[in-house]
């Protein structure tokens, strides 16, 4: 008894049903099923179902779309909500319309362009015409770095002093800064004491700034990171027993505190200024050293050399020994110098400097080979008002910016 077995033929049922036609007679074509009824008791011969095979490739080259039976069309549909999504989708009717040409003609004579124009005429007659020069008139094309919002002209001298006699720098943004004479410099650091600025916040601050251009000259984050331990710079640093030196011990305690190999020069001296006193009691507790002997700094190039030897209010010490040995050190090390607050003088420097770092407002140094930065110590626009000093802050967003001679 075969059950399971089933006429490959007996499949013929699944097909599509191709909806019936009728002839220009009238009468109906002949229907399918019974074709394929009739197919199912016939395996030899193939006369019943030449014409149903004929009629389905008749109908598969109509000019009507070929309809999904309900079964295939529910199995694609699917079922739950997600069917009335399919049938809004794949459903019928998405061809019903294709074989309608567009009317570019009639669509186009909707518009009406003597209408349309006649209001753009209109709207540019009430605007006030400017009969201006060919000048004026290209200036109101903008580029696109430009603005087209009215903004008053830069000032970029926003600095003066009562006494300009010296050189003239700039930022990079163009403000002028001009120098001032180291007697009204004295007075500015005298007029910010009085108002709370002290020896030791000032200091301070010059430490911080001079720390980070030192470091930025090192390599910044290229060159101190974590994986590069076994290149840590060195740098050294030449200081007198004055202020002078004592704001470079305070640039070394920074710079020993963010991992630089620092080697601290300090002459052996029998009285010491107390500020000085207060940095080499707080540098002694990093990992830096300290020397009193120009014998015992390195003899092979180091990364960095700082100098801070001069003074000024004490301008012959550079008639020392040992000033003059630490001078001629540094000349003969092929080290980069940067130079904190140099003394003022007619002289070169002892030390010849590749950047110098001026503190407030410069003075004005006589070496004109020196790249010249400013930093900002904390003093108030109106303390530097209270010496005659009109100021506005030249640095923007930084503490240390580099300044051009003019």
């Amino acid at each position: 008894m075969q059950t399971g077995a089933i006429d490959i033929k007996k499949l013929k049922f699944l097909d599509i049903q191709s909806p019936t036609r009728k002839s220009s007679s009238g009468h109906e074509a002949a229907a399918e099923p019974s074709t394929v009824l009739t197919g199912r008791h016939r395996t030899g011969s193939q006369s019943s179902t030449t014409p149903n095979a004929n009629q389905r490739r008749g109908s598969s080259n109509s000019r009507w779309p070929k309809r999904d039976s309900p079964r295939r069309n529910s199995l694609r549909m699917g079922s739950g909500p997600m069917r009335a999504k399919n049938a809004e989708c794949f459903g019928d009717g998405m061809g019903q319309n294709l074989d309608t040409d567009f009317d570019f003609e009639g669509n186009l004579a909707l518009f009406d362009k003597v209408a349309v124009f006649s209001q753009i005429n209109e709207s540019n007659s009430s605007k006030p015409q400017h009969h201006g020069s060919q000048a004026e008139q290209r200036t109101q094309s903008y580029r696109h770095n430009e603005n087209i919002l009215e903004v008053k002209p830069v000032a970029y001298r926003q600095i003066t002093v009562p006494q300009h006699e010296g050189r003239e720098y700039c930022t990079d943004t163009g403000l002028v800064v001009p120098s001032i004479p180291y007697e009204l410099h004295k007075r500015l650091l005298a007029a910010a004491e009085r108002w709370g600025l002290s020896l030791e916040r000032r200091l301070e601050a010059i430490g911080v700034c001079a720390s980070q251009m030192a470091l930025s000259l090192l390599g910044g984050p290229n060159r101190l990171t974590p994986k590069n331990v076994h290149q840590r710079p060195t740098v050294v640093l030449l200081c007198g027993p004055h202020i002078q030196g004592a704001q470079g011990i305070s640039c070394a305690r920074h710079l020993a505190n963010h991992e630089v190999e620092v080697i601290l020069f300090l002459p052996n001296f029998v009285k010491i200024q107390e500020p000085v006193t207060s940095e080499v009691s707080l540098y002694s507790k990093t990992s830096g050293k300290q020397v009193v002997n120009v014998k015992d700094l390195p003899t092979t190039p180091v990364d960095l050399v700082i100098n801070c030897l001069g003074s000024h209010e004490n301008p012959m010490l550079r008639e020392h020994p040992w000033y003059q040995s630490a001078a001629d050190w540094a000349n003969q090390n092929r080290a980069p110098v940067l130079s904190i607050d140099p003394p003022v003088s007619e002289q070169p420097q002892a030390v010849e400097g590749k950047w110098t770092l001026s503190l407030g407002l410069p003075l004005p140094l006589a070496d004109k080979d020196s790249r010249v930065y400013l930093c900002d110590i904390g003093i108030p626009k109106m303390v530097y008002q209270e010496v005659g000093i009109s100021y506005h802050s030249p640095f923007g967003c930084k503490f240390v910016i580099p300044l051009h001679s003019v």
